[in-house]
C-alpha cells in the first residue's frame, strides 16, 4: 500500500481491516445496541396507545389489536407490555455496556501491545532520530483517546442513526407531512457536522502533536534532572513546560470553542422541528384530521428524534479526538525497519569469529563514518579497537550487533553475514555491555539475569564474581534481592557497569562485545574487573572498545582507527614500538609525554 493510499483510507477501516477477530464482538455490540434502540422507543407508543384507550375506549387501537374492549383490561396489557419492553431495554442495556467497554478495552490492549511490539523492532537509528516522549504518548494517550471512543463514541452514533431510523419509520407510518417538518431540521444538523468535522479535524492534529512535545519535554526532563539540578535551572524548565502545556491548552482551546459552538445550532434545529410538530399537529387534532393518541405518540417522538442529536456535538468531539490519535497509531505502525531480520540459522555451535570486508557505514543522509573497513578476530581471540573519539569505534561495534547495516561492504559472523542471521541465532551468540550500562526496574538478581532468565542463583553469584560485583552486592540491604531504581540510579555509574558486565557474562556468549565497559570504574575496581576479563575472555572471543589502554594492553590484538580508517594493528608492544598513533596516546596515558624534555 502506498503512502497515499493508506493517508486516504479512513482510520477505522483500516483498524477493521487489520484487526479481523474483532468483528464477531463488534457485530454482537452493534445486535445489542439495535434491540436496545427497538425497546427504547417503545415507552413513547405504549403512550399513545394509553392516551388512545382513554380517549376512544372500545374503539382504540389496543381493542383492535388484541379484542379486549374493556378499558381497564386495555390498560393492564399496555402495563405488562410495557414492564416487558423496560426489562428488555435494561438487559440489552447491561449487556451492551459490557459488551462496548470489553471490545474497548481489548482494541486499546491489543494496540498498545501491538504497537509496543512494533516499536520494539524499528531501527535504533530511528529511535534516535525520535524523542521518547513522543512515542509514549501514543502508546499511553493516544490509545486512551481511541478507547474512550469506542466505549462512548461508537455506540452513540450507532444509537443515534437508530433513533433517527426507527422514529423516522412511525412518521412516515402516521403524517407524511409531519414526517417532513419533523425532520427537515435533520439535514441542517447534518451539513453543520460534516462542516464541523472538517474545522475540527486539524484542530485535534494539533491538539496530539502538541501533546506529544509536551510528553516528550516531561520524560526528557525527569530523566535528566540531575543536569537540571546540577545547574540551577529548575525555573528555566519549568517555564519551558509552561510555554508547552499553554500551548497544548490554547490548542485544546481552540478546538474546544469549535466543539462547543455546535450544541447551540442544534438546539435552534430542535426548537424548529419540535414546534412545528406542536402546532401544526395540535391544529390537526382540533380539525380532527389526526387522532389524539397518535398526536401524543408524534409530540413525544420529536422530542426523541431530535433532543439525542445534542450529543452529536460531545461524539463529535470523542470522534475527531480517537480519528487523530488513530492516524498517530496507525501512523507509527505504518513505520518499517530498515534493518530487518534475517531467516538464516546455524547448526554448528557459534565461535564467535568476526570479520569486515571493505565496510562503508555512516548515519542517515550524512557522509560515512567508516571508510572501507577490514578487519578480522579469529575465535578465541581478544581483540580491541581504541582511537579518538568520532574515530567511528561505536559504530563498528552498532555493526557487529546489526544495529545498523553497512552501505557497502560485509560484517561476517564465522563465515555468515550478518544480514542472512535472524535474531536469534545472531544476537544470541553475543554479550553485550554498553557504555552507558542500562539497568530495569527490578532486584539485583534479575537483572543480572535478564539474558538469561532460565539461571540458578549459583550461577547470578558467579557471574557477579567474576565481573567483580559480588563485594558490592551482597553489602546492599537485601543482597542480590535488593531492587534498584528506574534505569538503576539507586547505583553509582561503577555498580551498574559491574552489574551490566555479569549480565553478559552470564549469558555465556560466543562473542563478547564491550563498549568502555570500566570507563565508569575506578582504577582499583579496573583492575579487579581486568583480572576477571582475563578468566572470562580466555578461549572467548572478544571485541572491546576503550579509551583506557591499560585495559587493552594484554589484548592479542589492537585495531587503532582514525576517522573511520585502520591506521595501525598489532600487540601493544608492536604498537609502542612502532611510534606512530598508538605510541602518542599510550605516552600521554602514562604520563611520558610529560617526560620527554622535548
Amino acid at each position: 500500500m502506498s503512502e497515499v493510499e493508506q493517508h486516504l483510507k479512513h482510520p477505522l477501516r483500516r483498524l477493521w481491516r487489520r484487526h479481523r477477530t474483532y468483528r464477531p464482538k463488534v457485530v454482537a455490540a452493534v445486535t445489542v445496541t439495535v434491540v436496545e434502540k427497538v425497546a427504547d422507543v417503545m415507552p413513547e407508543l405504549l403512550i399513545g396507545a394509553a392516551v388512545d384507550v382513554v380517549v376512544r375506549g372500545s374503539d382504540s387501537f389496543v381493542a383492535d389489536l388484541l379484542g379486549v374492549h374493556d378499558r381497564f383490561a386495555q390498560i393492564g396489557w399496555i402495563a405488562a407490555f410495557n414492564a416487558l419492553v423496560w426489562i428488555i431495554e435494561s438487559s440489552t442495556g447491561y449487556l451492551g455496556d459490557v459488551l462496548w467497554r470489553n471490545l474497548a478495552q481489548q482494541v486499546e490492549h491489543d494496540l498498545r501491545v501491538e504497537a509496543y511490539d512494533h516499536v520494539q523492532h524499528l531501527d535504533v537509528e530511528w529511535h534516535e532520530g525520535g524523542t521518547v516522549g513522543s512515542t509514549l504518548s501514543v502508546l499511553n494517550d493516544d490509545v486512551n483517546q481511541l478507547e474512550r471512543f469506542l466505549d462512548v463514541g461508537a455506540r452513540t452514533i450507532i444509537a443515534t442513526t437508530l433513533n433517527v431510523v426507527l422514529v423516522g419509520a412511525i412518521f412516515a407510518a402516521s403524517s407524511w407531512w409531519l414526517t417532513l417538518l419533523a425532520f427537515a431540521p435533520i439535514p441542517v444538523i447534518v451539513v453543520g457536522s460534516l462542516w464541523f468535522q472538517r474545522r475540527l479535524e486539524p484542530l485535534y492534529a494539533d491538539v496530539r502533536e502538541k501533546v506529544g512535545d509536551l510528553s516528550g519535554t516531561l520524560a526528557a526532563n525527569l530523566g535528566g534532572l540531575t543536569t537540571i539540578k546540577a545547574f540551577t535551572a529548575e525555573d528555566r524548565e519549568t517555564a519551558r513546560v509552561r510555554d508547552l502545556s499553554d500551548r497544548y491548552r490554547l490548542a485544546n482551546r481552540r478546538a474546544i470553542r469549535s466543539s462547543a459552538a455546535f450544541v447551540p445550532l442544534i438546539r435552534m434545529a430542535i426548537l424548529a422541528g419540535f414546534t412545528c410538530t406542536l402546532l401544526l399537529g395540535g391544529w390537526a387534532v382540533l380539525d380532527g384530521t389526526l387522532e389524539i393518541g397518535l398526536y401524543s405518540v408524534l409530540v413525544f417522538m420529536t422530542q426523541r428524534l431530535l433532543w439525542p442529536l445534542t450529543d452529536v456535538g460531545e461524539v463529535l468531539d470523542l470522534y475527531q479526538r480517537g480519528m487523530a490519535s488513530t492516524r498517530r497509531i496507525l501512523a507509527l505502525l505504518d513505520e518499517t525497519p530498515s534493518v530487518v531480520q534475517g531467516s538464516a540459522t546455524t547448526s554448528a555451535p557459534p565461535r564467535g569469529a568476526v570479520t569486515l570486508r571493505a565496510v562503508r557505514a555512516g548515519y542517515g543522509e550524512a557522509p560515512d563514518v567508516l571508510h572501507g573497513i577490514d578487519l578480522e578476530v579469529p575465535a578465541g581471540e581478544v581483540h580491541a579497537v581504541v582511537g579518538a573519539t568520532g574515530a567511528g569505534k561505536s559504530t563498528l561495534l552498532r555493526l557487529l550487533l546489526r544495529f545498523q547495516d553497512p552501505r557497502s561492504g560485509e560484517v561476517l559472523l564465522d563465515g555468515h553475514d550478518v544480514r542472512d542471521l535472524d535474531w536469534e541465532t545472531l544476537r544470541g551468540a553475543i554479550g553485550y555491555v554498553a557504555q552507558d550500562a542500562f539497568l530495569f526496574r527490578g532486584t539485583v538478581a534479575e537483572n543480572i539475569a535478564y539474558g538469561a532468565p532460565s539461571a540458578t542463583r549459583a550461577q547470578i553469584e558467579e557471574a557477579a564474581a567474576l565481573a567483580a560485583a559480588a563485594g558490592f552486592v551482597e553489602a546492599l540491604p537485601d543482597g542480590y534481592d535488593t531492587l534498584v531504581g528506574e534505569r538503576g540510579q539507586t547505583l553509582s555509574g561503577g555498580q551498574r557497569q559491574r552489574l551490566a558486565l555479569a549480565r553478559a557474562i552470564l549469558r555465556d556468549p560466543a562473542l563478547l562485545v564491550l563498549d568502555e565497559a570500566t570507563s565508569a570504574v575506578d582504577n582499583e575496581t579496573e583492575q579487579a574487573i581486568q583480572r576477571s576479563l582475563a578468566t572470562v575472555t580466555r578461549g572467548r572471543t572478544t571485541v572491546m572498545v576503550a579509551h583506557r589502554l591499560s585495559t587493552v594492553r594484554s589484548a592479542d590484538r589492537i585495531w587503532v582507527l582514525e576517522n573511520g580508517l585502520v591506521t595501525e594493528a598489532g600487540t601493544h608492544d608492536e604498537l609502542v614500538a612502532a611510534g606512530g598513533a598508538y605510541a602518542a596516546l599510550w605516552a600521554v596515558q602514562t604520563g611520558a609525554a610529560l617526560l620527554d624534555p622535548t
